[in-house]
């Protein structure tokens, strides 16, 4: 308990420095940097999964509540998209197997999860059952999405000039009581319903699903308000930072580092496939970099949310994503390395 107050604390520290200094996204990335740079200091922290997962279930909700009749026709024409996303996470693995197996000495099983762009807890599981190595999968893919949630935001600002110090959403005070009654039912119950149908994201995914049902029914006609994403994105980001808790040099000179240089990899072919789907005429640009960014669901969510995107585009290729990756991962992982059949 003492180790969850501790690092609220600091996360609060870091919101503050980051509206202090006038950064973008104080609520996200404050608090990842300052529980960042506190676990390099060697200050113990922790973070609570019932409260991140409910956080994340806020922002099911706000993605739901943005569908209409309109956007779910929409995305009919998603497909020359879609089947990039399978394209992307092939060419992620081909090159990411080799970079941590033969650069930095990885064995096989953590090279390959470490590669494979999927959600943390899913890649834990698979690795550690093929015998990987959990602590270092557990670094490189807490530093893939930091990297990515960090990078991003001034790439938008950079670039297209992005304004993300506009509010998330309407205030609380604006909303009618039975709205926000039904944003927390959606968020309770789609969450429940879902993790007890073993969906995988079902803090997400539960949430959205209802929300939008309720939304294309007419019954839902707000977002969750800016108060309730703002706090969303502060759990999130302490999450993010508190996952280096305990690291130590060596692992900061092997595992860290192998995951900052693997960043690096992950940005330019985003990029490079972000370009190719522009040049094509598929797709806006700010959409396709949000859609095809290999971060965390929940951060790449709050992003699109933030910069008003096109939020079932962003969805729907990140949900596929994690499907390919979490469908895919253990039967390619057999067939590139057939000892493990045994």
């Amino acid at each position: 308990m003492k180790h969850l107050f501790v690092t609220y604390i600091i996360a609060a520290v870091g919101v503050g420095v980051f509206h202090l200094l006038d950064l973008p996204l104080p609520w996200l990335i404050g608090p990842i940097v300052a529980c960042l740079i506190a676990a390099l200091a060697g200050v113990p922290m922790k973070g609570n999964k019932l409260v991140n997962d409910a956080m994340r279930s806020i922002l099911g909700v706000a993605v739901g509540a943005t569908f209409t009749m309109t956007i779910l026709a929409s995305m009919i024409s998603m497909w020359p998209t879609l089947l990039m996303i399978p394209v992307m996470v092939a060419a992620i693995g081909l090159i990411g197997i080799p970079y941590f197996q033969r650069i930095w000495g990885f064995d096989f099983a953590t090279s390959y999860y470490c590669a494979m762009p999927g959600g943390l807890q899913d890649m834990l599981a698979f690795g550690e059952e093929a015998g990987g190595d959990v602590r270092a999968l557990s670094l490189v893919h807490a530093t893939r999405v930091m990297v990515v949630v960090v990078a991003l935001p001034f790439i938008l600002q950079g670039y297209w000039d992005v304004d993300l110090s506009s509010p998330p959403g309407e205030p609380a005070s604006s909303i009618a009581p039975s709205q926000l009654i039904i944003m927390v039912l959606c968020g309770l119950i789609g969450w429940r319903v879902a993790k007890a149908l073993g969906m995988f994201g079902s803090s997400i995914l539960g949430p959205l699903i209802l929300a939008a049902i309720l939304a294309l029914l007419g019954i839902l006609h707000h977002r969750p308000p800016a108060e309730a994403i703002w706090m969303a994105q502060f759990f999130i980001g302490m999450t993010v930072g508190a996952k280096y808790a305990g690291v130590t040099m060596p692992e900061v000179r092997k595992d860290v580092s192998a995951a900052l240089g693997f960043c690096v990899i992950l940005i330019v072919m985003t990029v490079i496939f972000a370009e190719i789907i522009h040049l094509a005429g598929l797709a806006p640009p700010m959409e396709t970099l949000l859609a095809f960014a290999p971060g965390g669901q929940a951060e790449m969510t709050v992003l699109a949310l933030v910069v008003g995107a096109d939020m079932a585009f962003v969805i729907a290729h990140h949900v596929l994503r994690i499907f390919v990756v979490i469908l895919g991962a253990p039967i390619a992982a057999k067939i590139l390395n057939p000892r493990q059949q045994g």
